[in-house]
């Protein structure tokens, strides 16, 4: 498996990348290879005054690759001009990447935020699984909120063929969980998806999954505004991360990746994992 690892060069972008912790998680699902994406924005050039931009960029690469190859990565690193959320998710689905990290807050020495507001454009568009991996807001040498990436995830779903495919993710993701907390958001019903199962019975067929696995789980069926319980869930519950496909069966706009999965990804206090649906479908 391999990894696309987003970087705008900023302090923020080190914690991710420099982690021992988040690097040593990314180990355990079967990551081999990470590969370093830099994206220079169209408006920016080497001459204008005031950057630094080819010593800069080529030190904090240069000091990335040799961290990520000392953890036991294999590292191909790409410079690219563009717009940044395009050219990530560009690069991804060309090299057929299983995972997309990008931080979550940070400024960049090229005048561009890649973390923060460009991590909810690449949410809304990216075609592999993307794990927005927040950073401390504020900090002079901010570090990640949660360090261990996988290890308590609470899994957010609405009984979509897309929450079974974020599901799914536990077949690798397993191997650094220990605990999930297995949600479901009753809204009004869409006649098109009505299934009269009772949810916290298609929660326990989950659960029994995981629990196969050796994953100690819990339950939590909520009523009311889909983003906002799951917010409160992941408070009530200190998840490392939070886990839901990035679009759900609903014809109800609420229940869509516009509001939902966009409101979680600005919103939460920890890291959030979105699966897409298949390309295929």
């Amino acid at each position: 498996m391999n990894a696309v690892c987003a970087t705008d060069l900023s302090a923020a972008s080190e914690a991710t990348i420099e982690s021992e912790t988040c690097l040593e998680c990314l180990d355990r699902i079967g990551i081999e290879e990470i590969d370093l994406v830099t994206v220079i924005p169209s408006n920016v050039h080497a001459g204008m005054p005031g950057i630094d931009f080819d010593g800069r960029r080529e030190r904090s690469i240069d000091r990335y690759r040799r961290v990520i190859k000392a953890a036991g990565f294999d590292v191909e690193t790409h410079v690219v001009r563009g717009t940044p959320y395009r050219r990530i998710n560009g690069i991804a689905e060309a090299i057929g990447a299983s995972l997309t990290v990008v931080g979550s807050r940070g400024t960049s020495p090229l005048e561009n935020r890649i973390i923060g507001s460009t991590a909810r454009n690449v949410a809304r568009t990216t075609v592999t699984p993307l794990l927005v991996n927040r950073i401390e807001r504020g900090a002079e040498e901010p570090d990640v909120v949660r360090e261990h990436l996988f290890r308590r995830i609470l899994y957010a779903t609405d009984f979509s063929t897309n929450a079974e495919r974020a599901f799914d993710a536990f077949s690798y993701l397993h191997h650094a969980t220990r605990e999930v907390t297995l949600v479901h958001v009753q809204t009004p019903p869409d006649p098109s998806t009505a299934d009269e199962r009772d949810p916290t019975e298609r929660l326990a067929e989950s659960a029994d999954r995981l629990e196969e696995r050796g994953i100690e789980t819990r339950i939590d069926v909520r009523a009311g505004d889909p983003a906002d319980e799951i917010l409160a869930a992941e408070a009530n519950s200190d998840p490392t991360t939070i886990l839901l496909g990035s679009r759900g069966h609903s014809r109800l706009r609420r229940l869509l990746l516009g509001s939902v999965s966009e409101d979680v990804v600005a919103r939460a206090s920890g890291n959030v994992m979105l699966v897409p649906p298949s390309r295929v479908a």
